[in-house]
């Protein structure tokens, strides 16, 4: 089997082993586990059932992190995204009143469309062409937005009317506690270069809850998947001559397309995988399997399948080919008959986990050009965009925009590729016309 791994991802060239990418594999699904039972909740909203978008879920992560594994041979795990089911749900069926059918409609074409554009390298061309200093931007930028999630993941950092957000009360925030002392196990054993301190440390703070009532022990192990037949290929493409049908599929298109290459670029950049020119090598290998997922997944009854940011845990435990991949794959297929199990695992276990790693992807600022500041000041654009706008893609957004601004304002508009100019005019009328 080990024979089989080595000629499949090629370990050895990756400076990795089977343990490691294995290893890593667990950490990243158990960072992305939540989305088995947050995105279900999200989209049953819309009157479809919990049971079968369960099913959905596990399958179409499954499916698009396979073609991840095999296409690419890249540590990058996929699933519905975030953001992207609460616009299906929240804005679109509940607020335009489209029935959901019609949304999976949308999506399935916006799948379509990403599939072409693949076939044709425009979406490796727009990853290709972002420049170095606004990939270390997004790269970091990541970071502090996963930081971000994992504090309020973890119940530390709450909403205050005030001033937005605030610190919780310590001394009634029991999982809070728990969160930071799992946080400083996390950097104790990684310090020490403990293999698997992350994924150690997401177990013993869910061990530690299991007394204090945090960690909610499940009634049994297995359970039987529910029937996907309510959900699948429901797909009613009635509205497609309607101008309010291309709006929803150019929106899904603009957020899943951006955040999947700030999610790409960065993660990429933290791991090293970059070339000497700042190229990601099968970048159109890995959009494929991304466009790919996403027209599966609305065949399956789930919105817009995308690559995560939480695939950087995994990354930083280590994980450097599809064989970490290959791992989450199975782990979400797993899920589909042990979800009480994997249910037991508290958001203060993970929380650290993503605070951590928001911490590593932080780290590429030091390799920043802060000399030149039209190439400085997008990075830093980009950088904060994306937690206060809780947004990947306004983030990439607002640095390409100021970058191209710049670059012309100080008469260097040589230096910009001719993509750019058309994806900052692109996002400029977006945000006149949509």
């Amino acid at each position: 089997m080990n024979a089989w791994f080595e000629k499949q991802f090629k370990l050895s060239e990756h400076g990795t082993d089977v343990r490691t990418e294995i290893l890593a594999g667990i950490t990243t699904f158990m960072t992305m586990a939540y989305i088995i039972f947050v995105n279900p909740g999200i989209l049953s909203t819309t009157g479809m059932p919990f049971g079968s978008l369960l099913v959905a879920t596990c399958l179409g992560a499954s499916l698009a992190t396979f073609l991840m594994a095999f296409l690419a041979n890249y540590p990058f795990a996929l699933a519905p995204g975030m953001g992207l089911n609460a616009f299906f749900a929240f804005t679109v069926v509940l607020g335009m009143k489209i029935p959901w059918q019609v949304a999976l409609a949308a999506i399935f074409i916006e799948g379509v469309i990403f599939i072409l554009l693949t076939c044709t390298k425009v979406r490796e061309e727009v990853v290709n062409s972002i420049p170095k200093t606004l990939k270390i931007g997004v790269s970091a930028g990541i970071g502090i937005f996963i930081t971000f999630i994992g504090l309020q993941s973890a119940g530390l950092v709450v909403a205050n009317p005030a001033v937005l957000v605030g610190l919780s009360p310590l001394r009634s925030n029991a999982g809070g506690l728990l969160a930071l002392a799992g946080l400083l196990l996390m950097v104790t054993l990684e310090t020490r270069r403990v293999t698997g301190g992350i994924l150690i440390g997401i177990v013993a703070v869910t061990l530690a809850g299991i007394p204090l009532g945090i960690t909610k022990m499940p009634a049994g192990i297995v359970s039987m998947p529910p029937s996907l037949s309510p959900i699948f290929m429901k797909m009613d493409f009635s509205m497609i001559a309607q101008p309010t049908f291309w709006v929803i599929v150019l929106t899904f298109f603009f957020v899943d397309f951006f955040d999947t290459v700030g999610t790409l670029v960065g993660v990429a950049s933290r791991a090293d995988m970059l070339d000497k020119d700042g190229r990601l090598p099968k970048a159109s290998q890995a959009l494929m399997s991304d466009a790919i997922g996403t027209t599966a997944g609305a065949v399956l009854g789930t919105s817009t399948v995308t690559t995560f940011v939480e695939s950087a845990s995994g990354v930083e435990q280590g994980g450097r080919t599809g064989l970490t991949a290959l791992t989450v794959g199975i782990l979400f297929l797993l899920a589909t008959f042990f979800s009480p199990l994997i249910a037991i695992v508290p958001a203060c276990a993970t929380a650290p986990a993503l605070i951590m790693v928001g911490g590593y992807m932080m780290m590429g600022f030091k390799d920043m050009d802060f000399s030149d500041w039209t190439e400085f000041f997008p990075a830093i654009i980009a950088f904060f965009m994306m937690p206060f706008a809780y947004s990947i893609a306004a983030g990439i957004e607002f640095g390409i925009v100021s970058y191209v601004a710049l670059k012309l304002l100080m008469g260097r508009g040589k230096e910009v590729n001719w993509l750019l100019y058309v994806l900052a005019v692109l996002f400029i009328l977006n945000r006149a016309l949509l």
